[in-house]
């Protein structure tokens, strides 16, 4: 009995919150019981700094994308890229295409209009001048049902509410410019599924107040829905655009694909349909999103909820088979997070793995767990994925001009009532800290942000100091490190005979950029283009036909050939070594 009393004091003197940290909180106002903190030495088998409310089960907000992103990157890995795949039934003949075009969304959740350009080239390259059939788009990847929004709150048509697709394009919003000036109203981009009924009343005011936007009804009582712009507007502003959550991705890039190639002078005599890829349909090409990475880093900087829906059905697809629900994808966060020894205990509820939610729940030290894993696997590279204070994403206005800046990488998470942050943070001695501070509380609006600020500075002015338990753990480093290097110099011969096998095996190696992948053999027209741009290319048949330019011996060198191709061919193309 007595030990296990001596046991419980040491336990609280080891994770007691230190004194300035207690003081934050009582000055912030909000009571203990609803706040969450656990700071730690990064890493497995860091000190604990600060626990309090550790284990308790709280609402995260978007702070739970991290665990849709890390779940992504250890089971795809960071250069995966999603794919939108081309077909056609019938036959090409003489620039005419008598069949379908059919197009099978993957649920690249990046494609925008910008993507279309390069896609309606791939087409012009494959020789089709004239669709004779229908433009098929293919759905199925995904089975998430017909919602345009989550209706989470009283603003549906904004872009965070956005419900997911496999055919996505443009995050489902649509975009109506507004120029005042030139009394101008239009559609950013050409697509027959919505109306503009324009009502707005041009005045010469100040470009102020109530004349310096305009008024916005969205009308859905019918089956084609209605932006309506009214109210007075003045005539000094600038260009407006009015960004709404409205119709269906699917037949938004329908209707931009089907412009952008009457534009190039390519007809289509059908119409949009939607069904499954049969399977006699020929694959043309595949078009590919940005690297893992860049989206992850997107997901999280700006707390993309759209694209944390997405990561999450893709890995439940990838785990347990298309099509993807919603409960595939959380059982496969889990199962791929705890099979690698990343997910901490206690209740997770993940819910649409973007936080917008208040079933989704997890507590600070799990969250740590995952935090420290992902440190100890990718170091920085990770850590780059979040927003860096005073730099970018959701803390770059945050921790500006402050002592911060530069010294953190966080994930924030905010909804009524909560005010989440956690990540790392690095303080002027080059200490790095694992930090989760979780304020759920009807105070957290304005009073939760200034709590985690004072901690995370407190935590950068380096007033965290070690316990004897951590100088105990050094003392045994340096016993462990002596070890180690009286063995090293009986194992130093066999090191060298692998370093010059590895080199050997290295210089056999060359940089290549991959254009594209075909599951037929790419066009003379496609080739050509390469021809005329001056780079060297070959076609390797391994299943399907990749496109390579190289081979070069320096990386560096590939990088700068990547941007040409990036710029005139293919933005999806990406460097491979072989």
């Amino acid at each position: 009995m007595r030990i296990l009393f001596l046991y419980l004091i040491a336990s609280l003197w080891l994770f007691a919150l230190p004194a300035s940290i207690n003081q934050i909180i009582t000055k912030s106002g909000i009571s203990k019981r609803d706040i969450s903190i656990y700071i730690k030495e990064t890493g497995a088998g860091g000190k604990v700094v600060a626990s309090l409310n550790a284990n308790k089960t709280r609402t995260p907000a978007s702070i739970i994308k991290v665990l849709s992103t890390y779940a992504a990157v250890l089971k795809l890995g960071f250069n995966y890229r999603w794919q939108t795949k081309f077909y056609t039934t019938g036959t090409l003949s003489q620039g005419i295409l008598r069949g379908d075009l059919l197009i099978k969304g993957f649920g690249d959740p990046t494609l925008n209009g910008e993507d279309l350009e390069k896609i309606i080239s791939y087409i012009k390259a494959e020789g089709i001048r004239k669709i004779k059939g229908d433009i098929v788009i293919d759905r199925s990847y995904f089975k998430v049902g017909n919602r345009d929004s989550s209706g989470f709150d009283e603003h549906p048509y904004s872009a965070y509410n956005a419900m997911p697709d496999a055919m996505m394009f443009n995050e489902r919003v649509i975009t109506v410019c507004v120029e005042p000036k030139k009394n101008s109203v239009y559609k950013k981009h050409a697509d027959g599924s919505y109306k503009v009924i324009n009502r707005l009343q041009r005045v010469n005011k100040p470009c102020r107040g109530r004349y310096s936007w305009p008024g916005v009804k969205v009308d859905k009582s019918d089956v084609m829905p209605k932006v309506i712009l009214k109210g007075k507007i003045s005539k000094r502003c600038g260009k407006r655009n009015v960004c709404k959550v409205l119709t269906k991705p699917y037949k938004s890039f329908y209707y931009a694909l089907k412009d952008g190639l009457k534009q190039e002078g390519i007809s289509v005599a059908g119409r949009l349909k939607l069904r499954k890829i049969p399977a006699d349909a020929t694959e043309l090409f595949t078009y590919y999103s940005d690297s893992l990475e860049k989206i992850i880093s997107k997901t999280a900087k700006k707390s993309n909820n759209l694209y944390a829906r997405h990561l999450l059905l893709l890995l439940g697809a990838k785990v347990y088979g298309a099509p993807a629900t919603l409960q595939k994808g959380r059982d496969a966060i889990i199962k791929v997070l705890s099979s690698k020894g990343a997910l901490g205990t206690g209740v997770l509820r993940l819910d649409n793995g973007s936080g917008l939610s208040r079933v989704a729940k997890l507590n600070a030290k799990l969250l740590s767990t995952m935090l420290d894993h992902a440190y100890d696997r990718y170091g920085q590279r990770w850590m780059n994925t979040l927003s860096i204070a005073g730099v970018d994403g959701t803390i770059k206005r945050r921790f500006r001009g402050t002592v911060v800046r530069n010294r953190a990488w966080m994930k924030t998470g905010t909804l009524r009532r909560v005010k989440n942050i956690a990540g790392y943070v690095k303080n002027r001695a080059g200490k790095r800290y694992t930090v989760v501070i979780l304020v759920n509380s009807t105070k957290a609006k304005y009073r939760g942000a200034k709590l985690q600020n004072e901690i995370i500075k407190w935590l950068v002015q380096g007033a965290a100091k070690p316990s004897p338990k951590s100088k105990t753990k050094l003392i045994v480093a340096s016993k462990t490190k002596k070890i180690h290097k009286s063995v090293k110099h009986k194992t130093v011969k066999q090191k060298r005979v692998k370093q010059k096998i590895h080199t050997k095996v290295a210089k056999r190696k060359y940089y290549y950029v991959q254009v594209g992948s075909f599951k037929l053999k790419p066009s003379k027209t496609y080739t050509k283009k390469i021809s005329r741009l001056g780079l060297p290319y070959t076609v390797k048949k391994s299943g399907i036909y990749k496109v390579l330019i190289g081979p070069y011996k320096k990386e560096s060198t590939a990088r700068k050939v990547l941007r040409k191709v990036k710029e005139k061919l293919n933005r999806s193309a990406f460097i491979t070594k072989r």
